[in-house]
């Protein structure tokens, strides 16, 4: 059986910055990672406050901030063997969002949709790679 190696909320924002500065100062929070698109806005940041662990990231790319009484949170699931876990959730009835891909910062995974309208992003860890390795790798990813 696959072994399941973490989960957490992705909360989409409008202004990861100012929501990333209310986290840390409402909850003590410290910023672990944050990695921003060519166009300077957030497309991940990880945050812990005491145990809790909780990503956070600007809308766009298909992720919607909440509006209309909306709550967007992507599941992100972090697991040894990302296609073995995709494989049983499509036998399960979910479908396809984003194909299973090496992301090329480290990662190798997708993400899926269960039959209850959860979105779920299935990552696994390929490459051991430091925080200005992942940067500079999204950086080249979107000047091509």
């Amino acid at each position: 059986m696959t072994e399941i190696l973490g989960l957490h909320p992705r909360l989409v924002v409008e202004g990861a910055d100012a929501a990333l500065a209310f986290y840390t100062a409402a909850f003590g929070a410290e910023v672990l990672e944050r990695y921003t698109g060519a166009d300077g806005r957030v497309v991940h940041s990880l945050v812990t406050a005491g145990p809790a662990r909780f990503a956070v990231k600007d809308a766009g790319d298909g992720d919607p901030a909440p509006s209309g009484g909306g709550i967007p949170v992507i599941m992100s699931l972090d697991v040894s063997d990302a296609d073995a876990v995709a494989e049983r959730m499509l036998a399960a009835g979910a479908t396809v969002i984003f194909e299973l891909a090496d992301h090329g910062y480290g990662d190798y995974g997708g993400r899926l949709a269960d039959p209850f309208g959860h979105q779920w992003m299935l990552s696994q860890r390929i490459e051991q790679l430091d925080a200005g390795q992942v940067q500079s790798r999204l950086d080249a990813m979107h000047e091509a």
